[in-house]
C-alpha cells in the first residue's frame, strides 16, 4: 500500500459476511473457508475489496470458532450471529468512527470485480440512498401452484440482486436497531425502515457460490483468467550459436576467459554462450536476431566481447517492455570441460543478465562437427515478462 493511500481518510467500510456453514456446498469447512483455486473463497473475495480505488475498513464476520482461520492482514474479524441479519449487526458494531458509507458483501460472491465495489460506494455517496447491484432477469418466469403452472410473470419489472449492497451508515444502523423481523437481505431491511433503494448494473462475475457446480464454475473462470494472463504476459525464445575452433585466438565462453584452450573464430570474440543467449532474448521479444541487430559488417563489433552484446541486447529487450525472468543455456562440445567452472559461469552470466541463469554441458557422443572437434555449439532459452504495453519493434 502506498504511503498516500495509507494516510487517506477512510470513509467507506465493507462488511464481509462469512459466517455461513455452506451446507449445500457439501464441504467440511464453512463455505467461506473452502478452497477455491489454491486459496479460500474468503481470500478471493478480499482480493477484490483490497483492489478498490480507495482504502476501506474491512470487517469480516466469521463463525464462532473460526476467527483465526478467517483472519487476514488488513481486516477486523468479529463473531457472527445465528442469522445473516445478526451477523451484519455484529459487523456494524465494529465500524470506525469516520465511516460514512457501508457496503455489505457476501463472501460467497468471490469473483465480484473491484470496480463494482467502487461503483456502489460512489452511488451511495452521490444519491444518499441505498444502492444494490442487479442483473436483468433473462429467463421467462412462471407462477406455479405445486407442479401446475398458473401464469407468466412480467420479467421487465424483475431484477436479480447481488452484493455488495451499499448504504449511508447512519440510516443503516438505525434501520438495524429498529428491525423487528428477519429480512432476506439488507436492502429489504433498509426499505422496510422507509428508506429508498436504487439500482446500479450488476456483474455476471458477482454470482454466488452455493453448490459444488458453482464452485467448479468459479475455479474454471479463475483458471481461464490465469492462463490468459500468463499467455499475454510472458514470452519464450530460443537461440543457437555455432563457432569453429581457432587455436590462434583466446577462448571466451559465458563471459569467462579460458586460458590454455583454443578460441572460437568469429567477427567478435566468438563467445557462443553469450551469443546464444542474445538470440534467445531477441527471439522472445520478437526483435529479430543478432545478425539483424548487430551485423558482422559493422566495424564497432569487431572483437567485441560477449558482455557487450548482452548489454546491448538487454537494453533492446527492456526498451520493448520486457524483463528477463530466466535463462537456460547448454554447451555442446568435446572441450572445454564446463563442469569445473559451471557455477562461476552461472554467477558471471547472472551478474550481466540480472536474472537466474542455468548452465549445462554435454558432448555429441563423437557425432557431427562437435564430435569431430571442429567447433562448439551453444543453445539457450529465455523467459521474458511484459512490463508495459509497448509494442516490440519489427
Amino acid at each position: 500500500m502506498s504511503s498516500e493511500r495509507a494516510t487517506e481518510a477512510v470513509t467507506v467500510a465493507v462488511i464481509v459476511v462469512a459466517a455461513g456453514s455452506g451446507s449445500r456446498l457439501g464441504h467440511e469447512l464453512p463455505k467461506a473457508l473452502a478452497p477455491l483455486a489454491g486459496r479460500t473463497i474468503l481470500q478471493r473475495s478480499l482480493d477484490s475489496i483490497f483492489g478498490m480505488a480507495s482504502a476501506a475498513q474491512v470487517i469480516v464476520v466469521a463463525g464462532d470458532g473460526w476467527l483465526d482461520a478467517a483472519s487476514v492482514p488488513g481486516t477486523t474479524v468479529v463473531v457472527g450471529g445465528a442469522t445473516r441479519q445478526l451477523s451484519v449487526a455484529a459487523g456494524l458494531a465494529a465500524l470506525d468512527d469516520g465511516i460514512a458509507t457501508v457496503l455489505v458483501h457476501d463472501a460467497a460472491r468471490a469473483l465480484t470485480p473491484s470496480s463494482l465495489f467502487d461503483e456502489v460506494a460512489a452511488a451511495v455517496s452521490t444519491t444518499g440512498a441505498g444502492v444494490v447491484p442487479a442483473l436483468a432477469v433473462v429467463d421467462t418466469i412462471k407462477r406455479v401452484d405445486g407442479e401446475q403452472v398458473t401464469g407468466t410473470v412480467d420479467r421487465s419489472e424483475l431484477v436479480a440482486v447481488q452484493t455488495p449492497q451499499g448504504f449511508p451508515r447512519a440510516e443503516l444502523t438505525d434501520a438495524y436497531r429498529a428491525a423487528t423481523e428477519d429480512h432476506t437481505d439488507d436492502a429489504a431491511l433498509y426499505a422496510a425502515a422507509g428508506h429508498k433503494v436504487s439500482v446500479v448494473a450488476g456483474d455476471p462475475l458477482a454470482f454466488k457460490i452455493t453448490t459444488p457446480w458453482d464452485l467448479a464454475r468459479a475455479e474454471a473462470l479463475l483458471r481461464r483468467e490465469s492462463s490468459a494472463q500468463y499467455s499475454a504476459g510472458t514470452r519464450t525464445g530460443l537461440g543457437i550459436d555455432v563457432h569453429a575452433w581457432d587455436a590462434s585466438l583466446p577462448l571466451w565462453l559465458g563471459g569467462l576467459h579460458w586460458p590454455g584452450e583454443p578460441g572460437l573464430a568469429g567477427h567478435s570474440d566468438g563467445d557462443a554462450v553469450c551469443h546464444a543467449i542474445c538470440d534467445a532474448l531477441l527471439s522472445a521479444a520478437r526483435l529479430g536476431d543478432m545478425g539483424s541487430n548487430f551485423g558482422t559488417d559493422d566495424p564497432q563489433y569487431a572483437n567485441a566481447s560477449g558482455q557487450l552484446f548482452l548489454d546491448a541486447t538487454l537494453a533492446l529487450v527492456r526498451e520493448a517492455g520486457f524483463d528477463v525472468l530466466n535463462v537456460a543455456v547448454q554447451v555442446v562440445a568435446q572441450r572445454p570441460k564446463v563442469a569445473p567452472r559451471r557455477v562461476e559461469m552461472e554467477a558471471r552470466l547472472m551478474e550481466i543478465v540480472g536474472a537466474p541463469v542455468s548452465v549445462s554441458a554435454t558432448t555429441s557422443d563423437g557425432l557431427g562437427f562437435t564430435g569431430r572437434g571442429e567447433g562448439l555449439s551453444a543453445m539457450a532459452t529465455a523467459l521474458l515478462a511484459s512490463t508495459s504495453p509497448k509494442q516490440p519493434r519489427r
